[in-house]
């Protein structure tokens, strides 16, 4: 069995992972929280800047963490089309479950059917994306562990669609997601100690991209959205607000002539 190492880079790509899943849960909550105080075209909008905020935060920390995974006697590659499908499934599988909760009269069962949904979702960006490694040998999976992968996947969907419903305020919001961001981590984890891999030495040439070529400004790209995407929501104005701000200019016109 060749040796692997999950942080080959040292504790730059476990925490910097970390911080990415932690800006997606907070983006994706904040979002949420300001979807279900609108309706119609705006409260769609907004679930839909959730999903993509959380699915992208939730790739960006896996692919973060997996530059920092080596494995002794063989390069890695990664297949490029299955790595931006594991993207796609992501933002999908998201999205189907936060607009569960948007849109679902029956909190509970949407909370149930958004959580399980988007928790699946989650570990099925994560094998995928593990599928898409290509290296010298063959990749064995724990199946004790990955399903305990699953079932964190699961239950930490399920926490962040609750605390969606439930928490308004910024700290209380910031609170949740460094929450959020621990369990995605050991999510991730979990699931790379669940990997086992038998090294076949070969001097043939690997397909695919390596991480630096590929992952690496993927991921950078997607960090910059992140960010963009933070300033945006910070930024604007909440249904509280324009309330105020409407209210406020009521007397101003009924006292023009």
């Amino acid at each position: 069995m060749g040796h692997l190492d999950h942080a080959a880079l040292g504790w730059l790509t476990p925490a910097l992972s970390y911080v990415m899943a932690c800006i997606g849960a907070a983006l994706g909550l904040r979002c949420t929280v300001r979807a279900l105080a609108t309706t119609g075209r705006s409260r769609r909008n907004w679930l839909v800047t959730a999903a993509s905020a959380i699915g992208t935060g939730i790739w960006t920390m896996h692919f973060v963490a997996m530059l920092g995974f080596g494995v002794a006697g063989t390069d890695i590659r990664y297949d490029v089309p299955l790595t931006l499908l594991s993207l796609l499934v992501a933002m999908v599988v998201v999205c189907a479950g936060v607009f569960a909760v948007g849109y679902g009269r029956d909190r509970g069962r949407a909370l149930l059917v958004g959580g399980l949904t988007t928790g699946l979702g989650v570990a099925s960006m994560h094998y995928l994306g593990m599928a898409a490694v290509r290296l010298h040998g063959d990749v064995t999976y724990d199946p004790l562990l990955v399903g305990l992968s699953v079932l964190i996947a699961v239950v930490a969907a399920t926490a962040a669609l609750w605390a969606a419903l439930n928490i308004k305020s910024p700290v209380a919001v910031t609170i949740a997601s460094l929450i959020m961001g621990a369990a995605v981590s050991s999510m991730h984890y979990t699931g790379m100690f669940a990997v086992g891999v038998r090294v076949t030495p070969s001097a043939v040439a690997l397909p695919g991209a390596t991480a630096m070529q590929f992952i690496f400004p993927l991921a950078v790209g997607l960090g910059s959205y992140l960010f963009l995407t933070s300033a945006f929501v910070a930024l604007s104005p909440t249904a509280g607000e324009r309330a105020a701000s409407a209210s406020a200019q009521r007397p101003v016109q009924s006292a023009a002539p």
